[in-house]
């Protein structure tokens, strides 16, 4: 049997796991007042609740290997094959959890790949990745076309917001100020493993029109759906998703919250959009 595990960075809940036939290990998210765990739609509603108020951001952790250790060593008792998608290791050490525990099982049927990716490009590797299971191939089949894949999605958003950016310490309390004034609006983009931002826009529609500039460049590939992920606003995405299915001729679209992993750095209001490159 081929387990196929990933991490909450993919925002795949507890029930799409069980759909999915995949395990979902967590990265840790701590409030001042407490855990803040990512499983459920629920719970990413509730995290967002207490990002508005809270005083400090919250702290995000890797998964331990130990969490990895579990799995691998079950998998080894049973003669199971394991792939692992882990979120980018430019946002996180995740991947380095998974390679350490590997090593302490000791244990050659398992493949770790790096998604260089996270929430709806981790997710879009990982449902490819079930496809092709489904479809009898091999791990190594798998973890390879991961990996070009991993080169072909694209995953860019409007940030809401610039207040947790500053919170974070990614731009100072007078500039976020000043840009609140002036309705900027950061256009973000997970590109060579990291968030870059792609450019700066006034107000939401101008931050839209950059994404679609984007898109525009790099072409999209209509046989995979374009996925649409919001932080807390759901209607904003929605309004955002139908415009980009008229304007492209979409008929595969699919839309995800986007849970606190990254919504810790993007906070509320964010409205994303992920695609496969042509």
């Amino acid at each position: 049997m081929l387990r196929i595990v990933t991490d909450t960075a993919s925002d795949i809940t507890i029930d799409q796991a069980k759909d999915m036939n995949i395990e979902v290990v967590s990265l840790d998210i701590t409030f001042e007042d407490g855990p803040a765990p990512q499983r459920t739609e629920e719970d990413f509603q509730r995290f967002y609740e207490r990002l508005q108020t809270c005083e400090k951001l919250p702290v995000t952790s890797r998964t331990p290997p130990e969490e990895y250790l579990k799995i691998f060593e079950n998998a080894k008792q049973n003669g199971d094959e394991v792939l692992v998608i882990t979120l980018s290791s430019g946002l996180s050490g995740t991947v380095d959890s998974a390679h350490m525990a590997k090593q302490i099982a000791g244990y050659d049927k398992i493949e770790v790949v790096d998604s260089h990716q996270a929430i709806l490009t981790q997710r879009m590797l990982v449902e490819e990745a079930c496809r092709l299971r489904e479809e009898g191939y091999q791990l190594e089949e798998i973890a390879q076309r991961v990996k070009e894949m991993r080169e072909q999605v694209v995953v860019c958003g409007v940030v809401g917001t610039l207040k947790y950016l500053q919170k974070g310490g990614r731009i100072p309390a007078s500039l976020a100020a000043v840009g609140t004034l002036l309705r900027i609006k950061p256009v973000i983009v997970l590109e060579d493993k990291i968030l870059k931002q792609l450019g700066k826009a006034r107000g939401h529609d101008a931050g839209e029109a950059m994404l679609y500039k984007r898109m525009e460049e790099d072409g999209f590939n209509k046989a995979y759906p374009v996925y649409f992920g919001y932080t807390s606003n759901r209607a904003l995405t929605e309004k955002f998703m139908q415009q980009t299915r008229e304007r492209y001729g979409l008929s595969q679209t699919k839309m995800f919250p986007i849970g606190g992993v990254i919504g810790t750095h993007c906070g509320t209001d964010c409205v994303a959009v992920a695609y496969v490159k042509k």
